[in-house]
């Protein structure tokens, strides 16, 4: 093959341009790369959120556009605790939903505690910070009649909007609902309408959601790294939460 130019899938579904297969190979560990130091960041975060003491209602005062907290599967809110932390010291307050656990319920019963807490509390302009599947259970309660309408906008952060091919492969309920053809993921790709308040972002590479999470209509951030926990530590990510937070253009 030489050197000559061609066209080749890396490891992780990219296309890039092979030079006698050292480009590929340079892409294969770069992506291998990513895969490893997100779960090694995973495993921290669920370490320190299983030692943490943290009280989340001290994160409640504030007298700024409120923040609410969505966490992905199998997670719960002291996951975001670094952008918790830090929207809150900027004058936010920061509202951490205890009935959502480690969100292990369905889209629909996610949201509607979410909705419940919301109206509970008369939250007015919210914005909502989500992580992987928190950015569906944030979709699907911003086109709830009423709810939605308390939200200015939700940031998602490697949100599987269309699914996971990977789903198919997975036994428990809880994480089969991420296949592409799942009523709910269907159901909230047509509710195009909200759209354009929501902010994607995301990796180059996810090793979760393979299809990526870019939304049709959103503001979409790919950055320049791959990863689906670790892009959490991204400074782009906590500048587009403090710029959604502080009413700027999504």
């Amino acid at each position: 093959m030489g050197w000559e130019q061609v066209h080749a899938p890396a490891f992780g579904g990219e296309t890039i341009e092979a030079d006698g297969g050292a480009t590929v190979i340079r892409s294969a560990l770069r992506t291998l790369g990513w895969w490893v130091r997100d779960y090694a960041y995973a495993v921290v975060w669920q370490v320190r959120a299983f030692v943490s003491r943290t009280d989340p209602h001290g994160f409640l005062s504030g007298d700024r556009s409120p923040v609410v907290v969505l966490p992905g599967v199998y997670e719960t809110w002291r996951f975001l605790e670094p952008l918790i932390r830090r929207l809150h010291d900027d004058g936010h307050p920061v509202h951490v939903i205890d009935p959502l656990g480690r969100n292990d319920r369905t889209v629909p019963v996610a949201a509607r505690l979410v909705a419940d807490y919301l109206e509970a509390t008369d939250l007015q302009d919210a914005v909502l910070l989500a992580h992987s599947k928190g950015g569906l259970v944030g979709k699907y309660v911003m086109s709830l009649s009423g709810s939605g309408d308390r939200i200015a906008g939700m940031l998602a952060v490697a949100a599987p909007f269309a699914g996971s091919r990977y789903a198919k492969l997975m036994l428990l309920p809880s994480l089969r609902i991420f296949i592409p053809n799942d009523p709910t993921i269907l159901a909230l790709t047509r509710e195009a309408a909200v759209n354009p308040r929501i902010v994607s972002v995301y990796g180059r590479f996810d090793p979760h959601i393979p299809g990526g999470s870019r939304l049709d209509g959103a503001k979409n951030v790919q950055l320049d790294t791959g990863g689906h926990f670790r892009i959490l530590a991204h400074p782009r990510v906590f500048a587009e939460a403090q710029l959604l937070a502080d009413g700027g253009e999504a």
